[in-house]
């Protein structure tokens, strides 16, 4: 089976030709990446919940660890709308690109497990409400959903509390689902810059706060 390709890119988003997923992590080019974020009001309005996703035990890099709500590479011959088959993979949700928020180009990188990730991440945001029944997992990636207010999650990323509270659930062994809450401390999430969560969460302010 052929390796997919991945554009290679400068870090001032210059396209500098095509590489494979492995030689794009073993040589640290920076490549293109889709990442969604939803978030939404609850039904009063008096709170913003952030979604995160349980990565699965069986995945090779970050295991066990939240993350983005879905997030996947862009390939070689792929436009960013293509990036919606991520989310639909990944958590069984079909949104179209036109319903997302673009929420900016966030460059980042993370060096670990051998490989060094730098990503031109395309950041989207999808502010529509959203239940946990809306979700089938793709347990080969994920195997849960948790959500938390978006106070606590500023909290956290800004070293202001050592832990939140989040609600969700897991997929078990039978496809299953348990209902689960768990406290996190910050390293139960992948360790993207601090920086990065700090940025989504003032665009979720920006386009949440002012509607």
């Amino acid at each position: 089976m052929t390796e997919e390709k991945l554009a290679i890119f400068d870090e001032d988003y210059n396209r500098l030709g095509e590489r494979t997923r492995t030689e794009v992590h073993a040589l640290g080019y920076w490549h293109e990446t889709f990442h969604c974020w939803m978030a939404h009001y609850n039904e009063s309005r008096s709170r913003i919940y952030i979604y995160f996703q349980l990565r699965s035990e069986s995945k090779k890099d970050y295991p066990g660890l939240l993350d983005i709500t879905a997030a996947g590479h862009i390939l070689s011959q792929e436009s960013m709308e293509d990036g919606v088959r991520e989310i639909h993979e990944e958590l069984g949700v079909d949104i179209p690109y036109d319903q997302l928020i673009f929420a900016g180009i966030m460059k980042e990188e993370l060096n670990g497990a051998g490989i060094v990730d730098r990503e031109l991440a395309n950041v989207y945001l999808y502010t529509k409400p959203i239940s946990f029944d809306n979700f089938r997992l793709q347990t080969e990636e994920l195997s849960g959903i948790f959500r938390t207010t978006l106070d606590e999650a500023d909290q956290l990323f800004h070293h202001a509390a050592d832990e939140i509270s989040l609600e969700g659930f897991v997929v078990d062994d039978n496809q299953g689902l348990i209902d689960k809450k768990w406290k996190a401390t910050i390293q139960d999430f992948v360790a993207h810059p601090i920086s990065y969560f700090q940025k989504v969460i003032n665009r979720i302010k920006d386009e949440l706060l002012e509607k």
